[in-house]
């Protein structure tokens, strides 16, 4: 089991925040909806889909929800937008930053995005600046109130998993992207009952921060770029040690 981390706990509570407003539908959605029309509506059959939709339970975005954006891939929708995938990378405070964005608007999108790091004095990369450093890999997400973790480690490494991560309030597995499908579905199966799961991006290394206001600038920065309607996800290899995350907690 690797060590625990508060600063996954706080991005946590973030996403179950997010997802209560509403915010996490719309962004899988668009996902789910660029994976159909790619790999087609069945989910045996796409393994593209697959995650998006154990994703997409665990945050309990509706059926119906779910449905209309297979359909929407598929061309059994009545929406005929076609969505790209940007990535931009850059830093901020020497945190490296990854942003994945989904568009029908290229140049909006690369406008907004430009004008979020310039307004924080951040500054982008080339492409490949960042990512050389981080690697795919499937996290599926339990809470410990509800988890026995000696019956989760045997499933999980029974299943395939590479590790258990003990993070504080939760247990996540980690796996490779290639048996995250059949992980998840095992896992589903044994009713373990996930509250976050995804194909991710995860760093090599850590780059920690010890400074409280910086800290602050660049979660401020994360959320931003979050908020904006294009981007899909924000990665950062930023690490905080728990006393800062004790700190940034009681505020």
């Amino acid at each position: 089991m690797a060590g625990h981390s508060k600063w996954a706990n706080i991005k946590h509570k973030k996403a179950a925040v997010d997802a209560k407003r509403g915010k996490a539908f719309s962004k899988i959605a668009k996902e789910i909806t660029v994976a159909a029309r790619i790999g087609g509506g069945d989910p045996a059959a796409n393994i593209s889909l697959r995650p998006l939709l154990a994703k997409a339970r665990a945050v309990n975005m509706p059926a119906d929800n779910i449905d209309r954006a297979i359909k929407k891939g598929t061309g059994e929708g009545q929406d005929g937008v076609t969505f790209d995938e940007i990535v931009y990378e850059g830093y901020s405070e020497g945190v490296g930053i990854i942003v994945k964005c989904l568009t029908e608007n290229k140049n909006r999108t690369a406008a907004e995005v430009r004008h979020c790091f310039n307004k924080a004095n951040n500054n982008l990369g080339q492409s490949g600046s960042v990512s050389r450093s981080f690697q795919r890999r499937g996290l599926i997400t339990f809470s410990k109130d509800d988890t026995d973790e000696e019956e989760l480690m045997m499933a999980a490494l029974e299943a395939g998993a590479d590790d258990i991560e003990d993070q504080g309030e939760t247990f996540v597995v980690n796996c490779d992207p290639s048996s995250y499908p059949e992980i998840s579905d095992a896992l589903e199966q044994a009713e373990f009952k996930a509250i976050d799961s995804e194909i991710t991006l995860v760093p090599d290394l850590l780059f920690e921060m010890t400074e409280v206001e910086k800290v602050q600038k660049v979660m401020g920065f994360i959320e931003a770029l979050e908020d904006l309607d294009d981007v899909q996800n924000v990665y950062t290899n930023m690490d905080v040690p728990d006393e800062i995350a004790d700190q940034l907690g009681e505020e």
